[in-house]
Order: C-alpha cells, then structure tokens, then sequence
C-alpha cells in the first residue's frame, strides 16, 4: 500500500528537485564559492531534518538559521558544518549559542560584548560574523558607521572575525539599487583595511537578478545564502529557469460529494450562491492545514488534471470545490487532489497561489501546518 493512501492531507517533497536545484546553483556560482543553506522556518516547511540531511550530502558548506533551537536542529543532523544564526541574538540566548559552536551575527556593541564575555568564561574563541547595513533598514551597523565597531570587534580576545554580510531588500526588481549596495559594501572593506574570510549578501534574487549583472560581485562575494531557489521557486517577477525545479507539493483527498441546487449558498458567512445546479467535492484541507483562508473564492485545486474552483469560504479543515466539469462524472470519495504541485498536463505554482492569496510564497510555504505529514520521495544522495 502507497503510504500516502492512509492521509487525508500531505505534503510530498522531493530529493530529486531538491539535488537538482543545488546543483544548478553550484554550477553558477562556480566552485570557488560557498554554499549558505537557508534552513529557517523548518527548511522552508519542508521539514529542517530531512533536508539538512539532503543537503549535507548534496556539498552545501554552511547553514543558515533564525533562532537556536533550528542550529540544534541542524546539529541533531550532523555535527561537522558551520552554523550562522541570521538573526540577532538575545541576552538568555548567548550561553548555548556559545556552547553549541554556533556562529552569531553581530549588529552592535553590546552584542559583541555580551560573546566576549561569555566566550571568556567557557574559555572559547568564538567565530562570528558582523552583519553591515546597506539599505535594508533591519539588522546591522550602518555601513557609514561601521568600521570603528567592527575594528573594535576583531579586536576582542575571545571573538573571531569570521564574516562580513549585508543583505538586499529588492534584489528581484531594483538592480540599481541593488549594485549601489554593492559598491556601499566594497567601499566599506576598503576602509577596514582587514581581510574577512568570508564575504555574502546574495540571495536567491540576487543569484538570478544582480550576480553577472554587478560584474563586481565574483571576486567581492564568496558566499551565497540561497533559499527559496534552492527548494526550486524563482522569487516573483523574476523569468522562470527551466533546471530549477519545485521540490514540495501539497496535496488532499475528495471526503465529501454533493449535488447543490440553484439558490443555495456554500460555507460560513454564505459568501457563495449558486447559480445553476452543480456538484460539489470537500476536500479534507482547510486553513488548520495552511492552506489559507485567503484563497476562499479565489483559487483552484486540480481533481484528476482539471481545475476546480474554491467555492465559498476555506474552513479549519475543510474546503468545498466544484467538480461540475462532466470529465469529472464518476469521480469517488478518497481520489487525490493536488492543492499546490502538478497533476496531470497542469500545474499550480505556489507563485499562482500566493498572489491568489494576496500574499508571497515564502508565506504559503511556511504556513503548512505540523498536522500535515511530510512524504519524502526520491534518494538523498545520487
């Protein structure tokens, strides 16, 4: 028996695309370069286990995380690759941060002083990496401002001045402001006078959007921190890349089948009447599930490879759909229905459904609750 015929509701995740999007990644970043695995928000809710594991055996170098519990995550996994948190780190936090060997990102003094402190009581020194803003408004020293803290951080006994960073807001649709960042970024390090080890600030847009167009990100840059490219989804408003491929689909299962007459309304606040007889399909997914109550009247589901509207308002655990098309005559209790992936000769995108969401898919990805079982398909490793 296919395992997934015991789930109401799942999510399918595969090593194949997940294998084949690092690889492209790596083929155009060259071999010189690291790869930054972004694992955050349960890699991406595909599930920070099994695809660090993936990853490790795909030749990813570094980590990248938002808390510590998802460092030890990682480190449950395997224990020889860096960590960087991305975020900033809290007072009660720096203890374990320290003893785990994670690599925190500094922003200020006082977080610098805080792992100096506490790195000198566990006797380590301890790698870190100091995040530098250039126009993103969030973590970081101001690049104006920042090579007086940073020469003051390098110069603590117990710290390591492992990394330099910055990030960018719209890498996917402002190049201009995208390549001014860079040369904010350059500037700085000409001003430190100090080599870092290691140098990044591309994202998945930026792989796609700025790296090739700033001619000067190879040589300044050899770290990039891919995310939602590596787990196979071009960031919108970027052209679609043929080799990168979605590695997650989230699919249900037909548990209710009804015929509506005119005139009747559908789901709570009756938001929907219909308006000739019709079929109607539950489908075992609601927003208990992550699939958002956003979509109510919005979206589509695919039923044996044709499109099925949403009919109605999404519920905790429930979504009702018209399967009026006569290519659907005979369809049964229990058949699949892909919510998000591929079936049949059509596809919906977690791009199509974000915007039918009003929201990004970085957000329809990490909305897939825990009660959604994770089946993964496919080898590891090749």
């Amino acid at each position: 028996m296919n395992p997934t015929e015991l789930y109401r509701t799942w999510v399918e995740v595969s090593f194949d695309a997940l294998r084949g999007n690092l690889a492209w990644i790596r083929q155009r970043v060259g071999r010189r370069v690291k790869i930054m695995a972004v694992v955050k928000a349960d890699a991406y809710g595909h599930g920070l286990p099994q695809i660090a594991g993936a990853l490790m055996q795909g030749g990813v170098d570094i980590f990248g995380v938002a808390n510590p519990h998802e460092s030890l995550g990682v480190r449950a996994v395997g224990g020889g690759w860096p960590i960087l948190l991305l975020s900033a780190s809290l007072p009660a936090e720096v203890e374990a941060i320290v003893r785990n060997n994670i690599m925190p990102t500094l922003g200020s003094l006082d977080e610098a002083r805080w792992f100096q402190r506490e790195a000198a009581r566990q006797k380590k020194t301890v790698p870190v990496h100091v995040k530098v803003d250039t126009g993103m408004g969030r973590l970081g020293f101001w690049h104006e401002d920042a090579v007086a803290p940073i020469r003051r951080i390098a110069a603590m006994k117990h710290l390591r001045l492992q990394g330099i960073y910055t990030h960018f807001p719209s890498a996917e649709d402002d190049v201009e402001f995208s390549t001014e960042q860079v040369a904010k970024f350059r500037a700085l390090l000409r001003r430190l006078r100090r080599r870092v080890p290691l140098r990044h600030a591309d994202n998945s847009a930026a792989l796609l959007n700025v790296r090739g167009k700033a001619a000067q990100l190879g040589p300044l840059f050899n770290v990039v921190r891919p995310g939602l490219l590596m787990y196979g989804i071009v960031p919108p408003g970027l052209p679609r890349v043929p080799q990168i491929q979605p590695t997650l689909s989230f699919k249900s299962r037909v548990s209710f089948l009804k015929r509506i007459t005119a005139g009747r309304s559908i789901s709570y606040g009756r938001t929907y009447t219909a308006d000739r007889p019709m079929r109607v399909a539950v489908v075992a997914a609601g927003y208990g599930d992550g699939y958002s109550r956003d979509l109510s009247n919005r979206a589509e589901v695919l039923i044996r490879g044709r499109r099925c509207r949403v009919l109605g308002r999404v519920t905790m655990d429930q979504t009702i759909v018209d399967v009026s098309d006569p290519a659907l005559r005979g369809l049964r209790v229990g058949e699949e229905v892909v919510l998000l992936g591929r079936q049949g000769g059509d596809e919906i995108t977690v791009t199509e459904l974000a915007e039918r969401a009003r929201t990004i898919p970085w957000e329809m990805l990490t909305a897939i609750t825990k009660r959604v079982p994770r089946v993964y398909i496919g080898a590891t490793s090749a």
